[in-house]
């Protein structure tokens, strides 16, 4: 796999661009953990109000158990800690979905920040990158098994911007017919070139 050009300038754009791409890559991972820390200690009130039902849900368990054991009115008396302590179950329940719902709200958008970025960047910079090795690789691989100037030359004629043609020969597909070998080493070249593979 050809994954830099053969010319210096080229592949010096390439390995800074790989090292940027890597680095926002690291720095918007990092800001994804970071806004989930930042959202997820919300649920430090969760976990309060989870901690306050329990305790509240085991103190009037108690108090209403050993009231409950004084003869004549402990019935009567233990009713109402026995609901305070059903409070107390609904305050933990109350705080545990809370914690859920800002772990879920958290993880999204930890998730998002992180990967909405990343997703551009694969886009604007993986792509591109694919295909230069993608097509540097087979071109590569054709040259050796016999690919000949004239298909590199008719290539070009297909691949390469009209300008840069008309500046090798004012008529380049006659010159192609015509088999010119300046033009058609020149075309070659070019084809070359812009792939990113230095003429053998």
């Amino acid at each position: 796999m050809k994954l830099y050009s053969d010319f210096a300038p080229r592949r010096t754009r390439q390995i800074v661009a790989d090292v940027v791409a890597v680095a926002l890559i690291a720095v918007s991972i990092a800001m994804g953990i970071l806004v989930f820390s930042v959202v997820n200690e919300l649920a430090r009130f969760g976990r309060q109000m989870q901690d306050a039902g329990a305790g509240l849900q085991s103190s009037m368990t108690d108090v209403g158990g050993r009231l409950g054991g004084i003869p004549l009115i402990g019935e009567s008396i233990r009713d109402p800690f026995d609901a305070a302590s059903s409070a107390g179950e609904t305050l933990q329940s109350a705080g545990q979905t809370e914690q859920d719902l800002i772990l879920r709200a958290a993880t999204a958008l930890g998730i998002g920040v992180a990967a909405v970025p990343i997703l551009i960047l694969l886009l604007v910079w993986l792509l591109p990158r694919i295909r230069f090795a993608t097509r540097a690789t087979r071109t590569r691989q054709m040259i050796r098994v016999g690919l000949d100037v004239d298909l590199l030359a008719l290539r070009a004629l297909t691949n390469q911007k009209v300008g840069a043609i008309a500046r090798i020969d004012p008529d380049p597909l006659g010159a192609w017919r015509r088999r010119d070998p300046e033009v058609m080493r020149q075309l070659a070249n070019l084809e070359l070139r812009s792939i990113g593979i230095r003429v053998p």
